[in-house]
């Protein structure tokens, strides 16, 4: 068997990266494509490798010859790279193509050695290596049936998002058999071009085929494996994710903040939200409004305002909305100058902590009044900030508790500045809540902040409030912002919120119950101690000998699952934690599952 890359295209998309080299001379993690697919094809005793040139082809000529080995490499080249497309590249291959049995491939694909393997040594001639359609995914699509048939190609400008979980993405890589090419390709490869012309792609005519025999061509879905198409800058961003090494993948996915939709099969348990309203039917409304809201600019702050105080219950003057809690908590960082006091650090999403903020830092789980007060005595603030229930541990302070240090706060000419993101996913809300006009007016020192939209399960959305019975420090953010602080779609899900109120009501009992079946589960893992929990989310101390870095990366590494590592924010000596999202029941078993086998790695 044979394989044949086709690498003639100029890569435009990819503007810098190949202004001096083409495609497959791009470096992911500082390797060449091309080198990657030599040593592979070379692992796989490939009887050679032909590859199609155009766009600096003398280049990569030189560059082949130079790596090479022993493995065969001939050229076939496209001078008219400039102006046609794959399906002329191919047809210029045409007699090569019928002299073995072939590997097909693109030259701007990434992928494990396996995924290779497992279509050349499939027993079935002639296959397309597809994978189950994500959002990710870009290009030619096909349908297959239950005997695994390829029965429609899907061009790209005929995608139907209607129909999207009956796709799979073709992954640009097939096995043709000689007879295949001899007998079907070639000679509708031929008919296509004369008939429709050279800037065409070659699906075009699998297409053809498949619609006249669809037990042509088979497909073969990808179970595991990586494998990544590179288009364009962001592509090549992604790929050095998804192929970086052990020591650097989880540092660089922690640092993209988000964005996990764009990951392969990933399931995030570490950033917390509701997983049950957001399947409600607010999303259909939201949905059936979608063109209108984002051709459409949002109302101005006073109506932003009107439409935050009607779904959180507060009047208008004492809240203003704004793109998630961390860009209000920048704001109120910048009204209140100075330190700010906060116990523990906060998580990223809270905003940033300066170098001049003090950090208490307990060295309990828990935390009192007492502690705090205790604590910032000895340590000058001009604000504290914190959470309630706490973001690290969803511990929670009763609303009695909250008030008092409010009170002593306002004694020492300090605001207190309280996230109350996750206190709909307590036992008893009210019982916690410092949200209402009366305590806000009687507390103008204290300034609540709710990241809604994560709380809803809307974490894309970034909508937040903060209130506050200071109207003149509300007004002053309403300014900083301008016309706008949300956009319209944010806007109309405050507008229609308040239909939904009993399905919300209902999601938040869905994760509370599903927060007890984990604390339940976990507890019975001999490596873990849960942290009892008020928030969506489960604390968990790791005990020997397992460690909490160990803990993160077995359980993304073995099962694309993401946890975070909350050891560094505890900060308790001698003792190390880890977190995870409260998700939906089959995700949370998926999880109880995957840290019952790795925990077995600790013997």
């Amino acid at each position: 068997m044979q394989a044949l890359m086709l690498a003639a295209g100029m890569g435009k998309r990819l503007k810098e990266f190949t202004k001096d080299n083409t495609k497959c001379m791009v470096k992911v993690n500082g390797e060449m494509l091309i080198d990657r697919v030599v040593s592979l094809l070379s692992r796989l005793n490939v009887s050679r490798l032909v590859v199609v040139t155009g766009y600096k082809g003398e280049a990569l000529r030189q560059h082949l010859e130079s790596i090479r080995g022993d493995l065969e490499i001939e050229y076939v080249d496209n001078p008219e790279y400039y102006r046609t497309n794959n399906i002329y590249s191919l047809w210029l291959a045409k007699d090569k193509l019928q002299e073995e049995d072939t590997l097909l491939l693109e030259s701007d694909l990434i992928y494990d050695y396996s995924l290779i393997e497992a279509i050349a040594h499939n027993s079935e001639p002639n296959l397309a290596l597809v994978a189950k359609y994500e959002t990710w995914m870009d290009g030619t699509m096909v349908q297959i049936d239950k005997d695994c048939n390829i029965v429609n190609f899907v061009p790209k400008k005929a995608f139907d998002y209607k129909y999207a979980d009956t796709y799979y993405k073709t992954v640009n890589i097939y096995k043709f058999s000689k007879e295949f090419s001899i007998n079907k390709y070639v000679p509708f490869l031929e008919a296509y071009i004369k008939a429709v012309g050279n800037n065409e792609y070659y699906e075009n005519v699998l297409s053809i085929i498949t619609f006249l025999n669809s037990s042509s061509l088979k497909a073969l879905p990808v179970e595991e494996g990586k494998w990544y198409e590179i288009d364009d800058k962001l592509d090549l961003d992604i790929a050095e994710l998804i192929f970086a090494g052990d020591g650097d993948f989880l540092d660089k996915l922690s640092a993209r903040h988000g964005g996990l939709w764009r990951i392969p099969r990933m399931t995030d348990f570490c950033s917390p939200s509701n997983a049950f309203f957001s399947t409600s039917r607010i999303t259909d409304e939201l949905e059936a409004n979608f063109r209108t809201l984002i051709s459409s600019c949002p109302s101005g702050m006073q109506v932003e305002a009107l439409c935050a105080s009607k779904c959180r219950n507060v009047k208008e003057e004492f809240v203003v909305t704004g793109g998630g809690a961390c860009e209000l908590a920048e704001k109120l960082r910048q009204e209140t100058g100075g330190k700010i006091g906060m116990i523990r650090r906060l998580p990223e999403a809270f905003g940033h902590v300066a170098d001049y903020d003090v950090v208490y830092l307990p060295q309990e789980v828990n935390y009192t009044v007492a502690d705090i007060k205790k604590f910032f005595t000895h340590h000058e603030v001009n604000a504290i900030m914190m959470s309630n229930p706490d973001r690290v541990t969803g511990g929670v302070m009763s609303r009695s508790e909250i008030l008092e240090l409010a009170d002593w706060c306002e004694e020492k000419g300090m605001r207190l500045i309280v996230d109350e993101s996750a206190a709909d996913f307590c036992e008893v809300p009210v019982e916690h809540s410092v949200l209402e006009d009366e305590i806000l007016e009687h507390h103008r020192n204290l300034v609540v902040i709710n990241d809604i939209a994560t709380a809803y399960g809307f974490a894309g959305m970034r909508l937040a409030l903060l209130c506050s019975g200071n109207r003149q420090l509300v007004e002053r953010i309403k300014k900083s912002y301008g016309l706008w602080s949300v956009n319209s779609v944010a806007e109309f899900f405050m507008q229609i919120l308040g239909k939904y109120e009993n399905d919300y009501a209902r999601s938040c009992k869905m994760v509370r119950n599903e927060r007890n079946f984990l604390e339940k589960e976990l507890n019975e893992n001999r490596l873990l101690k849960v942290i009892p929990s008020q928030a969506n989310f489960v604390l968990c101390e790791v005990l020997k000998p397992a460690t909490s870095g160990a803990w993160v990366f077995s359980v993304l590494k073995k099962h694309n699952i993401l946890l975070r590592n909350c050891t560094a924010q505890m900060d308790i000596k001698g003792r190390e934690f880890i977190k995870t999202a409260v998700k939906t029941h089959a995700d949370n078993v998926k999880l109880v599952s995957a840290l019952r086998e790795v925990a077995e790695l600790f013997k």
